[in-house]
């Protein structure tokens, strides 16, 4: 009888442990900031704001105090505030690019994270084709960091400067943009190794270095 007690407390302990990396792992992927909130890209800040404080008043921890769902709670407590952050982290970002339209800002964000997605993987030519399906008004600094990335990649280190210069010019304080441009910058003035427009897709040792830099750079971005 106690085996039985012992094997079913252990059943019990493991469906439990299950369970909490189940959760842990839908956790890691990240939703839509707005899905989170309970409002859409289009929703006014007031909106935004409303919806936020009715989340965080349900899911406020001093409620579950000594409450066996206290730990589900801080963990939705946590998504929410996250949510609520990037929204208004975002909002912030369209507003310093003169856009007060949110939702195509939103859509634009979302196009650029798949960019990043496919280029990690290696799959240039539909990041490059996504890229040339977005708008030209919403073509802002960021389009033009990630369209100059691919083309660096295919060797066309003119079209690849121009591009991450824009970028530069569109916003000026971000460290990623410049850095890639620096980059590029010096393998036309021969400072560095680095494509040869001349030769076409020609690829040396030196190139792949200076490619993996930047790719670096893309990767720690895309953590953030």
């Amino acid at each position: 009888m106690l085996c039985l007690v012992f094997l079913g407390r252990m059943a019990s302990n493991y469906s439990a442990q299950e369970q909490k990396t189940k959760t842990k792992g839908m956790k890691s992927m990240e939703r839509d900031p707005y899905e989170v909130i309970g409002v859409s890209p289009s929703a006014t800040d007031d909106e935004v704001k409303q919806a936020y404080r009715q989340l965080a008043k349900k899911y406020h921890p001093d409620r579950y105090v000594d409450s066996p769902l206290a730990d589900t709670a801080a963990e939705k407590m946590k998504e929410i505030n996250d949510a609520y952050d990037r929204i208004l982290d975002e909002r912030k970002r369209a507003k310093e690019s003169g856009s007060n339209n949110y939702q195509a800002y939103h859509a634009a964000s979302t196009r650029f994270a798949q960019v990043r997605q496919l280029l990690n993987a290696n799959r240039f030519d539909e990041a490059e084709s996504l890229l040339n399906s977005c708008p030209s008004a919403e073509r802002n600094a960021e389009w033009y960091y990630l369209k100059g990335f691919v083309l660096y990649r295919r060797g066309w280190l003119e079209d690849a400067y121009n591009h991450f210069r824009t970028a530069c010019d569109k916003d000026p304080q971000n460290a990623e943009y410049r850095a890639a441009f620096d980059r590029v910058q010096k393998q036309r003035s021969g400072a560095v190794g680095g494509y040869n427009p001349q030769q076409g897709q020609t690829c040396t040792v030196c190139d792949i270095c200076n490619a993996l830099i930047c790719m670096d750079c893309l990767c720690n971005c895309c953590m953030r």
